[in-house]
């Protein structure tokens, strides 16, 4: 559920040698989306406004906030004045660890966390991947996989201004999901895996990798991340110790694999 991805406006165009001239391009929406949990607020983030409950449930697994879509009791996206809501209520265990987690998160200036506690919540280790080890991926079979995700980008496609998460596996994509920020686009992939029980072979990705996208790929748990552009050296780090296979700076001719290369065939 959710609201309209894009917008039509109009411009004024100019190219060199042709002039100027009117017309219209689709321009890709955002809104402000509130992610609250038994009633509270635990983010406000500027996103998509589609696929919103595999964006709550997919924040909610790539936060900690819950470990499984069975510990949300139920969720409602809700359209508010000025933007949306996704209201979810928590199974009784997990809303007592949220409770507990919020308690220890305000500090003594009202400020949220400081100092020490603030940075290990930045660079948690994320859960190590306990499958995958024998997996093998020719190295033509993954650059077509990334090659083909533009086709499966309709809000891309149409506005130029979207970044796509794909789940792929077998040479063909599980699932895709889209949004204007590139992690919301993987929240939303967490969300939608979960809720159809999906698991892949691969995770494509539109964008660059930082620390945050290798956390979140962890929790979706395919063994194979291969992005666009380039990672952080942080990234990289994360990923090494999580047992994850991170390849980046793909393009038509090629790419560069940074970690565990065994699982990409490239004889």
């Amino acid at each position: 559920m959710g609201g309209a991805t894009t917008v039509e406006w109009p411009r004024l165009s100019w190219r060199a040698g042709e002039g100027a001239s009117a017309g219209a391009r689709d321009l890709a929406e955002e809104a402000p989306v509130a992610i609250t949990h038994d009633g509270s607020t635990t983010a406000v983030m500027m996103a998509t406004p589609s696929d919103l409950e595999d964006f709550g449930l997919g924040f909610s697994l790539s936060e900690g906030i819950v470990s499984a879509a069975g510990e949300i009791a139920e969720l409602a996206v809700v359209e508010a004045e000025l933007g949306w809501e996704v209201r979810m209520w928590l199974a009784p265990g997990a809303g007592r660890r949220l409770a507990e987690r919020r308690r220890r998160m305000v500090g003594p200036s009202g400020c949220g966390l400081c100092g020490v506690e603030s940075l290990a919540e930045a660079v948690r280790p994320p859960p190590r991947l306990a499958a995958g080890d024998d997996l093998r991926i020719a190295a033509a079979t993954l650059s077509a996989a990334l090659a083909g995700l533009a086709a499966e980008q309709a809000i891309g496609r149409t506005t130029r201004a979207a970044h796509a998460a794909a789940l792929w596996t077998a040479g063909e994509p599980l699932l895709v999901r889209e949004d204007v920020g590139r992690h919301n686009a993987l929240d939303k992939l967490i969300g939608a895996a979960a809720r159809e029980e999906r698991r892949g072979q691969a995770l494509l990705l539109t964008s660059r990798v930082s620390v945050e996208m290798v956390q979140k790929a962890c929790v979706l748990g395919a063994p194979v991340v291969c992005a666009v552009s380039a990672p952080t050296g942080l990234a990289v780090r994360v990923a090494q110790d999580a047992g994850l296979t991170l390849v980046a700076v793909a393009r038509a001719d090629g790419f560069e694999v940074f970690t565990h290369a065994a699982r990409v065939a490239t004889a």
